[in-house]
């Protein structure tokens, strides 16, 4: 199948190719004689009623500081397209929501990876809570007495932003802490957000487990342990990723949650397990296929797009 394939991400100039998921996407892509087409959110638009993007034909290749080359700058309508890649990172602000309801307006005949009618409805660390036996104890409040009475019955507790990313603003709350007012009143300050508590996993020493799942169906996972001092294991900073088996439970939780990510178009999804428990499911922009191809030679950026050409069959 030939493809015209449009990505829409950060500024690729400052990505890792040895770690970035969406290069490893396009470098896939090429290799099958796709066309490949880049931009930047902020060059998306909606212009009396056609989507346009202002961007470059683009060309990879894995060289570290010579990775990409652009063709010269053009106008297209994206309708013209096959695949449009939503693949910008978090934050999941107004920015973010208002791309995916620009790019509504040409899913499902030029296909929007994923679905951006539920990327903007199934925030990462809101659907988790259609699955309540599956997660830690949770709360999502703004009200500081809530969070106390929360942190009061469980003790130690992770406080987070609830539209945040890569481990920025997370902090563990132990039973005795005193800077749970002080956090409020800053994250307070900042936007005017809920805030998500969950009881503190210490299966998290371990690591945080990244399941990643093709059309519903896990393909493997990669295993992030925190840095020495840390309880984030983000790899943003610097958690450090090891190869993992998928267990029975994990199985279990992908085999619960699969068939509504497939019905609802998402593609790609990264889902977080600590231990036993379901704590994220990562529709906006998920990471680790790198890290899984060099570790047992899933070739997971293949079955993405195998998936896709099944789709558009």
């Amino acid at each position: 199948m030939t493809l015209k394939v449009a990505i829409q991400m950060d500024p690729i100039e400052n990505i890792d190719i040895n770690g970035d998921t969406s290069f490893r996407i396009a470098e896939e892509a090429q290799a099958r004689g796709y066309e490949l087409f880049y931009y930047t959110p902020d060059r998306l638009a909606f212009e009396e009623g056609v989507v346009t993007a202002n961007g470059w034909p683009l060309t990879v290749r894995r060289e570290v500081g010579n990775h990409f080359t652009l063709g010269e700058m053009q106008k297209i309508n994206l309708a013209d397209w096959d695949v449009v890649w939503l693949r910008q990172d978090p934050p999941f602000d107004m920015g973010y929501i208002t791309t995916t309801h620009i790019l509504d307006r040409i899913h499902p005949d030029t296909l929007v990876v994923n679905d951006p009618f539920w990327v903007r409805n199934f925030p990462e660390k809101l659907l988790v809570l259609n699955f309540p036996d599956l997660t830690p104890p949770t709360t999502i409040a703004r009200d500081l007495e809530t969070l106390r009475a929360f942190k009061e019955k469980h003790g130690d507790i992770i406080l987070k932003p609830l539209y945040g990313n890569g481990g920025a603003g997370v902090f563990k709350l132990g039973r005795d802490d005193k800077n749970l007012s002080s956090l409020h009143e800053l994250f307070c300050g900042i936007n005017n957000e809920p805030l998500i508590a969950q009881k503190f996993l210490p299966a998290v020493s371990a690591g945080d487990k990244r399941v990643i799942l093709v059309d519903g169906e896990p393909v493997g996972a990669i295993n992030r342990v925190p840095a020495k001092g840390e309880v984030r294991s983000n790899m943003h900073v610097g958690g450090r990723p090891e190869p993992v088996e998928l267990t029975d439970r994990d199985r279990e939780i992908c085999a619960r949650i699969g068939p509504l990510l497939k019905e609802k178009g998402q593609i790609f999804v990264g889902i977080d397990v600590i231990g036993d428990y379901l704590t994220e499911i990562n529709l906006t922009s998920p990471t680790g296929i790198q890290e899984l191809e060099r570790f047992d030679g899933t070739n997971t950026a293949a079955l993405i797009w195998d998936a896709i050409e099944r789709r558009l069959a």
